[in-house]
């Protein structure tokens, strides 16, 4: 299999050379280092031609016309490689040398794996571990890691993105399925929200099409400093709701869960009724449905709460809390609140 790595860069000649370096020392270096610089004003690109005319692998760095900004400059990037995989890259971190390699494998495994992803060591801007992994700081544990193996990756990523970009590769295959990409910010009840930026939004496509692969290796160092984009936060527990007001504000963010939670799910249908003809999607559409309709009944349940009840029943009948929420809890909130 040919392999690319897209790399987007913007202003990031402090550590841009490192992660070029971390390329160049792969046991399995890439076929092609596609980069697309998004107008920095500082020596980036510089750095990148120099790395490019001394790189054992074909270097081609694309200066954009305007800035496009992240999302828009990564699909740039995927759009410009040629190989069977595509790896992302952030400018700023660096690889575990067997990183490429190990991923590959997985592909190897099956032709049904579409995306692989690994944990990543977080590190501070001298590359010192902070102590912990994205992994542990998303709580993506053993139990939530085995879903995907029993095929329950898109239903888990529905819930929450855990795949970061810096630490992904996918088959070409699916960028009909992914492009163009898509962003949003999901907000959900009783959690923080998160970005659902290119990364999530190619995990998410990719898992209603083929299997999603998570191997446990912290296989990139992920750097964290003022001038990124996006960081990740140390393990910490859920914060409580505050006693006072708890029922008004319990209501709100209920409300503002279900608006969330639907809006994202009618984007990813609607992409995925388009492409269902070309890719193996549709019982992951027919589930999608179910979890849309399920969502609008809890939505349109009634203000008064004796009036909710039977409507709670019926929905409690057809499993759809178990499936979809969480189970009796669910049932009983959609009733109390």
């Amino acid at each position: 299999m040919r392999l690319s790595v897209a790399m987007c860069t913007y202003n990031g000649a402090r550590y841009v050379g490192e992660q070029l370096a971390s390329m160049a020392a792969q046991t399995r270096t890439p076929d092609e280092l596609v980069v697309c610089d998004d107008r920095s004003t500082d020596e980036t690109a510089r750095i990148v031609q120099d790395f490019a005319a001394s790189a054992s692998f074909p270097v081609r760095l694309h200066v954009n016309e305007e800035n496009l900004g992240s999302t828009k400059n990564f699909e740039r990037a995927v759009t410009l490689c040629e190989g069977d995989l595509i790896a992302l890259s952030d400018q700023d971190d660096v690889w575990v040398e067997g990183k490429l390699e190990r991923m590959e494998a997985e592909f190897a495994r099956s032709p049904r794996v579409g995306l692989v992803f690994t944990d990543a060591e977080v590190v501070d801007e001298s590359l010192r571990p902070l102590g912990y992994t994205i992994w542990q700081s998303l709580g993506f544990d053993a139990r939530k890691r085995e879903a995907f193996g029993e095929g329950a990756a898109f239903e888990s990523l529905l819930t929450q993105n855990v795949v970061t970009g810096a630490a992904m590769a996918f088959r070409s295959s699916f960028l009909g399925l992914v492009l163009p990409l898509h962003e949003t910010i999901v907000r959900r009840y009783g959690m923080p929200e998160w970005n659902l930026i290119h990364d999530g939004w190619i995990a998410l496509l990719i898992a209603a099409a083929a299997d999603v692969v998570p191997v446990a290796e912290p296989l990139l160092k992920y750097r964290q400093h003022p001038r990124q984009q996006l960081g990740i936060s140390a393990p910490r527990l859920r914060a409580e709701m505050p006693v006072a007001g708890w029922r008004a504000r319990a209501d709100a963010q209920y409300k503002e869960y279900f608006a969330n939670e639907l809006e994202l799910l009618g984007t990813v249908r609607e992409r995925l009724a388009e492409r269902c003809g070309e890719f193996d999607c549709a019982a992951t559409l027919t589930e999608l449905e179910a979890r849309m309709n399920h969502l609008h009944a809890r939505a349109s349940l009634p203000a008064n709460r004796l009036r909710r009840a039977p409507l709670v029943f019926r929905e409690f009948l057809t499993m759809r809390y178990f499936r979809y929420s969480n189970g009796v809890s669910s049932a009983a909130k959609d009733i109390l609140l």
